[in-house]
Order: C-alpha cells, then sequence, then structure tokens
C-alpha cells in the first residue's frame, strides 16, 4: 500500500509557512517563520539558552543560533552571557518583541482559522491526535528510544 502522509505534510508546511510569512507581512510583522516561532516560545518563557530553544522548535542548535543572529541585529532579541556558565548565552525577549505578541496571536488565529476550514470540531481533535503521535514516535526514534 503506498501512503502519502509524509508527503502531504511537507506540501501543508510548505504553503502554511508562505501563507503565514504573508499574513504577518499583512499585519506589519516582519519575521519569518523561525522567527516566529522562536518567538512563540520565548512568549511562553523568556530568557532561554539556545539549547531550550532548540528543544521547544524542534530547530537544530546551529538553526537557532543562525536565526538568533538575524534577530538581535533586527533588535528583536538580546542574548546575554549566563552568569552561572560562560559558555552559554541566554535569549531574552527586547520591548520591541514583547509589542509583537498581541499581533502576532491574531494572525496565528487566522492561520487556524484557515488551516481548519471546514473541519468539526471532532475531527479537529481527531487529527491532532494522529499528529501527535506521529511526532512522539519520530522524537522517539531520532533520539534513540525506539527502532522500527
Amino acid at each position: 500500500m503506498e501512503t502519502r502522509g509524509g508527503f502531504y505534510i511537507t506540501q501543508i508546511k510548505q504553503l502554511q509557512d508562505r501563507i503565514f510569512e504573508r499574513l504577518l507581512l499583512e499585519n506589519g510583522i516582519e519575521i519569518s517563520g523561525g522567527q516566529g516561532r522562536i518567538l512563540f516560545v520565548l512568549w511562553k518563557a523568556d530568557h532561554l539558552t539556545i539549547s531550550e530553544i532548540s528543544e521547544k522548535t524542534s530547530l537544530a542548535k546551529n538553526t537557532v543560533s543562525v536565526v538568533i543572529d538575524g534577530m538581535v541585529n533586527k533588535g528583536i532579541v538580546e542574548r546575554q552571557i549566563n552568569a552561572r556558565n560562560r559558555r552559554q548565552a541566554i535569549v531574552s525577549l527586547t520591548e520591541y518583541a514583547k509589542s509583537l505578541q498581541d499581533r502576532y496571536e491574531v494572525v496565528s488565529q487566522q492561520m487556524n482559522a484557515l488551516f481548519y476550514h471546514g473541519f468539526s470540531e471532532k475531527e479537529q481533535k481527531q487529527f491532532e491526535q494522529y499528529l501527535a503521535r506521529i511526532l512522539e514516535t519520530l522524537t522517539e526514534n531520532l533520539h534513540g528510544n525506539k527502532s522500527f
């Protein structure tokens, strides 16, 4: 049996990223999708290390570092050396980043409405449960906890 789930997920992700970035620009928010994921995590818990951001976003540490560099240059986040571990940097939101949160939430709601258009609440929950199972399996495999 041929399955196309991974192919569909990849296409959905690419289209979703492009539409989300367009909606952000339409709402006066000039950040990329990667920057948005990092901001989303920092809005929930500010003052995180690169490793913590990497874990919470599922982005590679080197990718997070590069994206953070761009965000620092744009005044979106600040990076400071951790006083307890000088090899570690702590990433924190600037006032500018904090001011974007409400508008970003509006765009997220627009994207959710588009994403789930035509789905019942039950279908949404079921779909997200399936995705959570796939994510759990892939995460376990990545960390060597399971092999298939």
